[in-house]
């Protein structure tokens, strides 16, 4: 795998911080699997609608799949304080 999957030292496992900073975060990963083509389309179509810069994305990988690779997007979010139901 590529480096780009291996954490940073400096990061920390957010289920074991103390940090309130860091607790309060959640660490999403967006996957984009698919043909070299697909994926790219489908990456700058998110860049499009304001989602997230290309070069947020890793550098495409091979996937499991023959002929697919995917791309990885990881956003932090700030929890919110609490969370309705949809159609509440």
């Amino acid at each position: 795998m590529s480096q780009q999957f291996v954490p940073d030292e400096n990061e920390c496992d957010c289920q074991n911080s103390g940090s309130a900073a860091i607790s309060e975060q959640d660490v999403l990963l967006v996957t984009v699997v698919g043909s070299p083509q697909g994926v790219r389309e489908t990456i700058l179509t998110l860049y499009r609608l304001g989602f997230a810069q290309v070069g947020d994305w890793s550098p495409l990988q091979r996937a499991a799949t023959a002929g697919h690779v995917m791309s990885v997007l990881i956003r932090r979010k700030v929890r919110s304080g609490h969370t309705t139901p949809p159609g509440k």
